[in-house]
């Protein structure tokens, strides 16, 4: 691309220059009255991104695996027209227990709590001890029918299993999975987004699964830390995250089967 010639480039810096010396004479008059505008500093030179390496070979596999792109038949549950508003979410997290008997039944299952306290179930999802919280029904695929965001806790210990449900053809797919330490859900557009509680103070983890119309699951497309607190705190340690979030963490079992105007869902 040519360079513009500081000839061309004069005309357009000298009328900067004439307005702002009209900016700053308007600033000055108006800094006397209470209310009026000030001043907000410099501001900082804006940078483009500077490429480093650029003879980088390309990389030749995924930097790991995040354990998304999955979906899951559940089998044996249907509803009429499916619609799945019909579908009992105690009956789909029963059925989750039944096809992975090594997370919650068998003799070393680290969530045996969670199969034991179904038994608290029987005023329905989001009563009294019942591990499987109150469902949200939102299209989050775009077919313009409802789909199910379910939660349960994962017992013992103080992560929440986050699911997302659609209709495909007469049969229910898991179309999203995450086990996590969760102290907020919510729905955003064709969007799951979940925080996390970090072990760095005023910070926490910030998730976002979305629909993929492509691959017909829903993506982990953003992954962040971000700012929550005014950073006067002492530094806490809160409950580890999932293996998502380094390369070098060691996966939950549950971890394996992973595949917002917003409404925010509790994590209790």
């Amino acid at each position: 691309m040519p360079r513009t010639s500081p000839a061309r480039t004069r005309p357009a810096r000298t009328a900067l220059a004439v307005t702002l010396l009209t900016a700053t004479a308007v600033v000055t008059a108006a800094c006397g009255d209470t209310g009026g505008l000030r001043g907000a500093g410099a501001t900082p030179t804006a940078t483009s991104p500077a490429k480093l390496w650029p003879r980088l070979s390309p990389a030749t596999s995924p930097a790991w695996n995040y354990d998304d792109g999955e979906s899951e038949l559940v089998r044996g549950i249907t509803a009429p027209r499916d619609d799945i508003r019909k579908v009992d979410p105690i009956a789909v997290v029963r059925e989750e227990i039944r096809r992975h008997p090594d997370d919650y039944t068998s003799t070393k299952a680290p969530y045996a709590g969670t199969n034991r306290r179904l038994a608290d179930c029987a005023e329905g999802a989001g009563h009294g001890s019942c591990p499987v919280l109150k469902p949200y029904y939102r299209d989050l695929t775009g077919d313009g029918r409802d789909d199910l965001t379910l939660g349960f806790r994962l017992l013992p210990g103080n992560q929440t299993a986050v699911r997302v449900y659609t209709f495909e053809s007469g049969r229910l797919v898991q179309v999203m999975s995450n086990d996590d330490a969760v102290s907020g859900v919510e729905l955003a557009g064709r969007s799951v987004i979940i925080h996390s509680p970090s072990d760095i103070a005023d910070y926490e983890y910030r998730f976002q699964w979305t629909w993929d119309p492509d691959q017909r699951v829903m993506l982990l497309t953003h992954d962040e830390m971000l700012r929550t607190g005014d950073g006067k705190h002492d530094r806490h340690v809160s409950p580890s995250p999932s293996a998502s979030r380094s390369p070098s963490a060691s996966p939950s079992p549950s971890t394996s089967r992973s595949a917002s105007a917003s409404a925010s869902v509790g994590a209790g």
